[in-house]
C-alpha cells in the first residue's frame, strides 16, 4: 500500500514536470520563431492575429483533453486528410521556422554570459533526453 502511493506520487510529480517542460519548450520555441506575427505577414492579416492565437491555444487543449481522456470518433474516416493535413501544416510551418533560428542555443548562452557551459548545457539535455527515453522504454512501457 504505501509503495503504491510513493510509486503513484512520483508519477504524478514525474508527469507535472515532464508537461510543464514540455509546455513551455513549445511556447518558448512559438515565440522565439514568431510564428504568430509571421503568419499574420505572410497572410496580410494582421488584424486577425487574435485568432491565430485562439486557435493554436484551442487546438492545443482540446488535442490534449482528446489525448488524456482517449477520445475515438467512429464512423468519420472523411475527416482523417483533413486533420491529416492541418496538423501537416502546422509541423511543416513550426520545421521551417526552427530552421532559420536554428542557433538559438549559442546566440542565449552568448547573452546571458554561459558560453563557458554550453557543452555542459548541450550534455545536460542530450543526457536528460536520453535518460527519458530510456525510462519510458524500458520502465514505464511494461
Amino acid at each position: 500500500m504505501r509503495m503504491s502511493v510513493l510509486n503513484g506520487a512520483i508519477s504524478i510529480v514525474l508527469g507535472v514536470a515532464g508537461g510543464i517542460a514540455v509546455g513551455s519548450g513549445v511556447i518558448a520555441l512559438i515565440l522565439v520563431l514568431d510564428m504568430i506575427p509571421r503568419l499574420a505577414q505572410l497572410t496580410q492579416s494582421y488584424d486577425k492575429t487574435h485568432w491565430y492565437e485562439g486557435a493554436l491555444i484551442g487546438g492545443s487543449l482540446l488535442g490534449t483533453v482528446a489525448d488524456f481522456w482517449h477520445w475515438k470518433m467512429h464512423g468519420v474516416m472523411l475527416l482523417s486528410p483533413i486533420v491529416g493535413l492541418f496538423c501537416g501544416v502546422f509541423i511543416g510551418l513550426l520545421a521551417a521556422a526552427l530552421t532559420e533560428v536554428l542557433n538559438v542555443l549559442p546566440v542565449l548562452a552568448k547573452r546571458l554570459g554561459m558560453k563557458p557551459y554550453l557543452f555542459g548545457l548541450l550534455l545536460a539535455m542530450i543526457l536528460g533526453k536520453m535518460t527519458g527515453s530510456l525510462f519510458d522504454f524500458f520502465i514505464y512501457q511494461r
